[in-house]
C-alpha cells in the first residue's frame, strides 16, 4: 500500500477492490470500494490511523487479504494488516555518521535463538559483548513476515513487515537504535529472490512471480515488471532510510533473473548510492552469490552493478577442507594443494576453472585493482552450519586447537571476517534447520526435501532432524551460559585479542587483493595435515595442522600464538594443530 490523504495497492489481476477496515476483534468497521487507475494502480480516499487494521479484498468474494506492502502483521500472514507509523518512534542516533565496511568484522545472528526468548529487546541486551568483541557490524537473519511462530526467515511472503514474535517493526526500531548507540553497524539479510509457501497472497493482486521460471525455492520474481522492481527497490530503501539500517545482505542474488538493459543489482546499488550521499553515511549492499562473477561488485564505469562486497563460499570451503579434511560434495575440489593459496591471493577457487560438483566450469578471476575487503570471509556462517546433515558446528568435531587455528584463520583473512553467532566461544549447540510451517503437507516436503538434499552430500539422512519438531528450534539456541566455563572463555580471548590485533596492525585490512603470499610448508594428500605460512607485509601467519612440530623459516618477535611456541635464530617452531602471528 501506498499510503497518504490515499490509500493505493497495485493489483493488475484484480476487476474489482475493496478497501475494508477491521476493529481490533476482527469485525468490519467500514468498506469502501477503490478506484481502479493508471498501470493496475487502485486508490481510495482513505488515510489509515497507526495502528488501524485493514486488508483488501478483490473481486466479487469476501476474502480478506494483507497489505503487500503492510509494515505489520500482529496476527500474522494470513490475517489484516496493521497500519504503522514509521516516524512515531524517537530516535535518538542523530549523531551517528554510520561504519564503513573496509577493516570491519562482521557478526551474523539470528534473532529467534541468539537468545532465550528470541526478540530484539532481548538481543539489546547482548550488544555489549559484541562491543568487547571487536564487531563493527552486526548481520541480522532475515526478519521479515512469514508464517508460524518460528523460521529461518528465507520463507517471508510480506517483505515490508518485520516478524511480530521478534517484536514486531517498532521492537526493530529500537534495536537499531541501541546498535548505533554501542557503535554496531547493522546489516539486514534481505531476500529478493523468491517468497515462502505459505501465505504469498502477491500472485492474487499482480504478476510478481514469473510463470514457467523456477528457482531452487519455487516461481522467481518478475523483474521484468516495473512496479515489481519499485516493489524490492522501495522494500530497500525503507530499510535503509526509514529503518537506519546501514546495509543489506542480498540472499542468493544468482536467483534474480533479470535480462533488462539495467540489472535490478546496479539499479540497486545507484539508488542506494544516492542515498547515502543524501543520509551523509556509507550504506553498504553485500551479495550472496554463487556465481563467483567479480561483475557484482566492480565499479559502474567499469562494467560492473557496484556493490559494496560479495560473500566468498570458495574461502570458507578451502579452510574448511583444511580444517576438516572433509572432502564430499562440493568439497571435493578444495582438497587441491593450492586451494588456501588460490583463495588467500585471488579471493575464488573456481575462477575460471572446472568444478566438479558442478560439473562445468566455473567463475572468473577478480582484477587485481578490485581491494581484499570487498569479499567476505568466514569459516561458520547460518548456511553452511544449518544446511548439514545435523547443523553441526566446527565444534562439535574439531578439538580445541584447531578451533582456536580456525579463529586465527578467519580473523586474518585478506577479506572482511564475519562471525556466525557462538562461534567465538566455540558454542556446543548446534545450528539446524527448523521451520513451524502450520500445514502438515509442507511440513512433510520440507523434511523430504532436505533429505534428498543431503543424499547429494553423501550425508547420513538418518541423522537429519525434523524441520518441524520444536525440539529442532529449541536445541539451536545459544547457550549463554557456556561462556562461565574456562574452555569456552579461553576461546573467546582468542577472538577478542584477534580483533584487536586487526584494529592495530594496518597488514591485517591492507586492501590490495593479491598481496599475501602463501607457502605450503608442509605437503600432504591429507589437506588437514599440513602447514603452510601466509605473508601480509611484514607479518607472517603461521599455520600447522600438522601432528607434529613443524619449524617455519620465519624469525621475529611473535605477537600471538595458539599454543607453545620457541624461537630459533632462524625461524619458529610450532607445535602441532597450532598458529601464530610473527612480525618478522
Amino acid at each position: 500500500m501506498r499510503a497518504g490523504a490515499q490509500t493505493e495497492v497495485w493489483a493488475p489481476r484484480a476487476t474489482r477492490v475493496r478497501l475494508r477496515r477491521l476493529g481490533v476483534d476482527g469485525s468490519t468497521l467500514d468498506e469502501r470500494e477503490m478506484t481502479s487507475g493508471p498501470g493496475g494502480w487502485w486508490q481510495v480516499d482513505a488515510a489509515l490511523a497507526d495502528g488501524e487494521r485493514y486488508g483488501f479484498v478483490l473481486g466479487d468474494g469476501d476474502q480478506l487479504r494483507p497489505d503487500p506492502r503492510s509494515r505489520r502483521q500482529p496476527d500474522g500472514v494470513h490475517a489484516a494488516s496493521a497500519a504503522f507509523d514509521e516516524t512515531a518512534f524517537t530516535w535518538t542516533d542523530g549523531a551517528w555518521t554510520g561504519r564503513q565496511l573496509a577493516g570491519g568484522l562482521i557478526y551474523e545472528l539470528h534473532v529467534g535463538t541468539f537468545t532465550p526468548s528470541g526478540t530484539f529487546d532481548a538481543a539489546i541486551d547482548r550488544l555489549s559483548h559484541l562491543v568487547e568483541l571487536g564487531v563493527t557490524h552486526v548481520e541480522l537473519l532475515p526478519v521479515n513476515a512469514f508464517n508460524g511462530p518460528w523460521n529461518w526467515g528465507y520463507d517471508g511472503v510480506l517483505w515490508y513487515a518485520v516478524h511480530e514474535g521478534y517484536g514486531g517493526p517498532r521492537g526493530y526500531q529500537r534495536f537499531v537504535d541501541a546498535a548505533h548507540a554501542h557503535g554496531l553497524a547493522v546489516i539486514q539479510d534481505v531476500v529478493y529472490n523468491h517468497l515462502g509457501p505459505s501465505g504469498n497472497y502477491l500472485p492474487e493482486f499482480g504478476p510478481y512471480l514469473r510463470a514457467g521460471s523456477r528457482t531452487t525455492w519455487g516461481d522467481s520474481i518478475d523483474l521484468d515488471q516495473t512496479p515489481v522492481r519499485d516493489y524490492i527497490i522501495d522494500n530497500a530503501l525503507m530499510w535503509l532510510r526509514d529503518r537506519h539500517v546501514d546495509g543489506l545482505r542480498l540472499d542468493a542474488v544468482h536467483a534474480l533473473h533479470d535480462d533488462s538493459r539495467t540489472h535490478i543489482l546496479k539499479q540497486l546499488a545507484e539508488r542506494a548510492d544516492a542515498l547515502s550521499a543524501h543520509e551523509g553515511r556509507p550504506l553498504t549492499l553485500i551479495a550472496e552469490s554463487d556465481l563467483n562473477d567479480p561483475t557484482l561488485i566492480l565499479p559502474r564505469e567499469a562494467g560492473g552493478y557496484g556493490l559494496t562486497a560479495q560473500w566468498s563460499d570458495d574461502w570458507h570451503h578451502a579452510v574448511h577442507v583444511a580444517l576438516t579434511g572433509e572432502t564430499s560434495g562440493y568439497y571435493a575440489d578444495f582438497a587441491a594443494p593450492d586451494a588456501i593459496e588460490k583463495v588467500t591471493d585471488g579471493g575464488f577457487f573456481h575462477d575460471g576453472t572446472f568444478s566438479s560438483f558442478r560439473d562445468h566450469v566455473h567463475g572468473a578471476p577478480i582484477p587485481h585493482e578490485v581491494p581484499a575487503w570487498r569479499l567476505v570471509t568466514f569459516t561458520q556462517d547460518h548456511d553452511q552450519i544449518g544446511n548439514r546433515a545435523a547443523g553441526d558446528r566446527l565444534s562439535a568435531t574439531l578439538s580445541d586447537d584447531r578451533l582456536a587455528v580456525a579463529a586465527v584463520l578467519t580473523l586474518t583473512a585478506p577479506g572482511t571476517p564475519m562471525l556466525f553467532m557462538g562461534e567465538e566461544w566455540g558454542a556446543s549447540t548446534p545450528w539446524q534447520f527448523f521451520t513451524s510451517h502450520p500445514e502438515p503437507e509442507l511440513g512433510r516436503a520440507t523434511a523430504e526435501g532436505r533429505i534428498a538434499e543431503f543424499a547429494r552430500m553423501g550425508w547420513d539422512a538418518a541423522v537429519v532432524p525434523d524441520p518441524q519438531d520444536p525440539k529442532t528450534f529449541e536445541r539451536s539456541h545459544l547457550d549463554w551460559g557456556e561462556l562461565a566455563s574456562s574452555r569456552h572463555a579461553r576461546l573467546l580471548d582468542l577472538y577478542r585479542r584477534l580483533a584487536a590485533l586487526r584494529r592495530e596492525l594496518p597488514e591485517l585490512t591492507e586492501p590490495g587483493i593479491r598481496e599475501p603470499s602463501v607457502d605450503l610448508v608442509v605437503p600432504a594428500d591429507e589437506p588437514e595435515r599440513r602447514a603452510f605460512r601466509i605473508d601480509r607485509g611484514g607479518l607472517s601467519i603461521l599455520i600447522n595442522l600438522t601432528s607434529a612440530d613443524v619449524e617455519f623459516d620465519v624469525a621475529g618477535q611473535v605477537l600471538l600464538a595458539t599454543r607453545e611456541f620457541a624461537s630459533t635464530t632462524d625461524g619458529t617452531i610450532l607445535l602441532s594443530e597450532s598458529a601464530a602471528i610473527v612480525r618478522r
